[in-house]
């Protein structure tokens, strides 16, 4: 069964840490793109950062790189974003999501074709 499960979210000060994990199926973690997104209320979602897993590539969105880093634990099939220097801009819900084949490009929501059912994530200033 395909599936994706998200933990780690919460409420934390601004300048604070949270670290996200996404455990996942055999099925769709092996060899294929992992990739967090977050979706605040009256916005539309956004990828967050993304990783080819079994060692590939990682991307970042402008507004996270350098605070935030996208990492995998392949025995566990697990992805994690560390989240340090948290603003209250990064307020949202964030989602796990994968997709099938390379990550190379890929970018949107409709590119990604396994979705978590998402953690709330939330920093007050």
């Amino acid at each position: 069964q395909v599936q994706l499960v998200e933990s780690g979210g919460g409420s934390v000060q601004a300048g604070g840490s949270l670290r996200l994990s996404c455990a996942a199926s055999y099925d769709i973690y092996d060899n294929n793109c992992m990739g967090w997104f977050r979706q605040a209320p009256g916005k539309e979602r956004e990828v967050v950062a993304r990783i080819r897993t079994g060692g590939g590539t990682t991307y970042y969105s402008d507004s996270v790189k350098g605070r935030f880093t996208i990492s995998e634990e392949d025995d566990k099939l697990t992805v994690y974003l560390q989240m340090n220097s948290l603003k209250p801009d990064d307020s949202a819900m964030y989602y796990c999501a994968a997709r099938s084949g390379g990550c190379a490009g890929y970018r949107n929501s409709p590119d990604f074709h396994y979705w978590g059912q998402g953690t709330q994530v939330t920093v007050s200033s």
